[in-house]
């Protein structure tokens, strides 16, 4: 699933990739940001971030389907 973070004063987004469900990154997040401390996520690729949920401005959420690729998902 596809996740982007957009943080305050900072122009650029993170996008990951992670393996998580939506029910359990909703309540990582929303766990995080009520004791202000940090959000560990880890991406497919097996890389950890670590960010100070007091930096988050917002937080998308993609679809948990896999993409499609080649001609036939047009």
């Amino acid at each position: 699933m596809e996740i982007t973070i957009g943080m305050q004063h900072i122009a650029r987004e993170l996008s990951l990739d992670v393996e998580n469900s939506k029910e359990e990154l909703a309540k990582q997040l929303t766990d995080a940001i009520s004791n202000g401390g940090l959000i560990e996520l880890k991406d497919t690729r097996g890389r950890e971030v670590l960010i100070p949920a007091s930096t988050i401005g917002y937080v998308e959420i993609g679809p948990e389907e896999a993409r499609r690729v080649g001609f036939g998902s047009l």
